[in-house]
């Protein structure tokens, strides 16, 4: 059984990352990328789908963690009857094609009897490989075109297709193991200075961190969830991933389990955005030679989401040897989301990229020839029904806020333009961000319910709405906006937090029900904070703060009933929202008001 989902903590080298257990177990690891199928899959499965362990042979001990301030260096210390040990995990930076986990055991006070477990799979934890003892003592196993070696003084045994091992600490003394992965037509991995590569890891990442904008009482919480969103940045080509994980689910026992190891671009875009309001420029510069190359050709052809470095085919299919999170099944491989029409894209990208350049981000000739041509392909393409934000599998329809962000594609297109000196027909702009517009205020609101609705022509309600006045549509102290936000508040929250939809009421495809959606709960800060209901803005931000684990990490999702995090850990959306709603409520220039900011006229 593996660990709740808020148990584990983030390693990771901005490549790959790692899931470890309180336990000390790392439980999901996939080599040499977030969506490679060499993984560590016991997260999904069991022990006997791959897993390691490092920790003391009582299963009494007690234990507590925490990061290394300003890094993703994971440090847990365990105290037994006969001392204390401090297990530090990390991923160094990567080493050309060879990628790491460093594990070392220091012993604090007394001599700890400790135990190591590993069990290497492949393949989604389908895979056994061939596992072998090399001259130097070096543990190798390889399968197909995978290699992992494990470097360490402890003696392990192979012993029913995995290798354990038994040793003692005490205090002064630290105990290294150092794994690897490396493409199996290569040579075994050279042995790596672990303490030199511990200093040059701490040194990369508060170096990094250092840069953060202060977040007033929240700056120390702004940071990690920074530096998360920084891990799930895929370094080589700079893409950004929802989570590292597939298949953690949205309902414990459920088939709302998706893989999430992919960049969407809606929220690839609004991470970007929280990165440049913290400070983080650079980003911003990669992130648009990353979206530049994923979208290019055909503006037809645009899609949500696509791999680490643009691929487009990310073709969804079932595993069915693993059962799942606690039994929740199916575990899925790739995302058939990928091929949906979802309009609020064409918004997200014109959003962003115009915020860019405001901040500073320089005007690249290539990079408004793209957006003018997805504009153009939005404009035969808007009327159209689509899939919606929440990626829903039943029928099309007319999602109110996807209309509302081909609204904010038009707007952002035609500041960027009066702004910045940029060509484009602005005329025809203008007259499709009013008809849109209009559209959506008559269609779009329901005067029964003195609100927006999820669709047009329905009755049920969408968390979405709650970023109408944000993204400029309205003002905040519009009366179709109060209505909306009150209504939001009574029919979709859940002990205070917000759902998504109602399930019940929405044909989305799938069968049960989810957890509240926590980028929702932070959206619902933001509108508090538009609305001037600081005290309301900030009794809810506290709340939500309070449900990060007890290494600042949040899920997808919350169960207010069972008091457990649910869906993909740790979530980008979540930090990002984390993020974005600390600086609403502590800086003058708020994120929220500058999305909606109007520009100056030109000169």
């Amino acid at each position: 059984m593996p660990a709740r989902i808020e148990d584990y903590a983030l390693i990771g080298d901005c490549e790959t990352a790692a899931l470890v257990s309180r336990d000390g177990s790392i439980d999901w690891l996939c080599w040499p990328r977030f969506d490679s199928e060499a993984c560590f899959a016991a997260l999904l499965g069991t022990d006997e789908h791959g897993h390691w362990r490092v920790g003391p042979c009582d299963p009494k001990a007690r234990v507590t963690r925490r990061y290394r301030p300003g890094t993703l260096i994971l440090e847990t210390r365990f105290e037994t009857g006969d001392g204390a040990v401090t297990l530090i995990d990390f991923m160094p930076v990567s080493r050309g094609q060879v990628s790491d986990v460093i594990r070392l055991v220091k012993g604090e006070r007394g001599r700890v009897e400790m135990c190591t477990e590993l069990v290497l799979r492949f393949g989604y934890g389908s895979v056994v490989p061939w596992v072998s003892r090399l001259e130097d003592g070096t543990v190798r196993a390889i399968a197909g075109p995978d290699m992992v070696t494990l470097q360490t003084p402890v003696h392990m045994r192979g012993r029913d297709m995995r290798s354990t091992g038994r040793f003692a600490v005490g205090a002064g003394e630290t105990v290294p193991f150092l794994l690897s992965w490396v493409p199996s037509h290569m040579p075994p991995p050279e042995a790596l200075d672990v303490h030199a590569a511990l200093k040059e890891t701490e040194d990369h990442w508060t170096e990094w961190a250092s840069k953060c904008r202060p977040a007033g009482p929240w700056t120390e919480t702004v940071v990690r969830s920074l530096i998360t969103l920084k891990a799930l940045t895929y370094r080589p080509t700079a893409g950004i991933v929802a989570a590292p994980t597939t298949s953690l689910p949205e309902r414990i026992g459920g088939a709302r389990n998706w893989d999430y190891r992919f960049c969407w671009l809606r929220d690839a875009t609004l991470t970007l955005f929280a990165l440049m309001t913290a400070g983080y420029s650079e980003e911003a510069h990669q992130w648009r030679d990353w979206l530049l190359r994923a979208v290019a050709g055909s503006p037809d052809q645009i899609q949500i989401m696509y791999g680490l470095a643009g691929e487009r085919r990310l073709s969804e299919w079932e595993v069915p040897w693993l059962p799942g999170y606690e039994g929740s099944a199916p575990v899925r491989i790739g995302n058939a989301a990928h091929g949906q029409l979802q309009l609020d894209v064409f918004g997200e990208i014109m959003d962003v990229l115009h915020q860019a350049r405001r901040t500073g981000l320089t005007t690249d000739e290539s990079g408004w020839a793209v957006q003018r041509s997805l504009l153009e392909h939005l404009a035969s393409v808007w009327r159209e029904p689509d899939e919606g934000i929440w990626e829903m599998r039943g029928p099309s329809r007319h999602f109110t806020f996807s209309k509302v962000m081909a609204w904010v594609a038009f707007d952002r297109a035609i500041k960027s333009a009066e702004a910045f000196g940029l060509e484009g027909p602005v005329e025809r702009w203008h007259t499709l961000r009013d008809e849109i517009h209009a559209e959506v205020c008559a269609r779009g609101f329901d005067g029964e319910l003195g609100s927006f609705t999820q669709s047009y022509g329905s009755k049920s309600l969408d968390a979405s709405l709650l970023l109408l006045p944000s993204v400029g549509f309205l003002p905040a102290d519009d009366p179709r906006i109060a209505g909306t936000i009150a209504a939001i508040e009574r029919d979709l929250a859940c002990d205070g937090f917000i759902l998504r939809y109602r399930t019940e009421e929405a044909d989305d495809g799938l069968p049960g029900h989810e957890g509240a959606f926590l980028a929702c709960s932070f959206w619902l800060v933001d509108a508090y904070i538009l609305q001037k209901r600081w005290a309301d803005a900030r009794a809810l931000f506290e709340r939500l703060v309070g449900l990060t684990n007890d290494v600042g990490l949040l899920s997808e999702e919350y169960d207010p009933h069972a008091g457990r995090m649910l869906g993909n850990f740790p979530q980008a959306f979540s930090h990002v929202g984390l993020v974005n709603s600390a600086y609403n409520l502590t800086r003058a220039e708020k994120p929220a008001e500058q999305r909606a900011r109007k520009e100056p006229a030109p000169a």
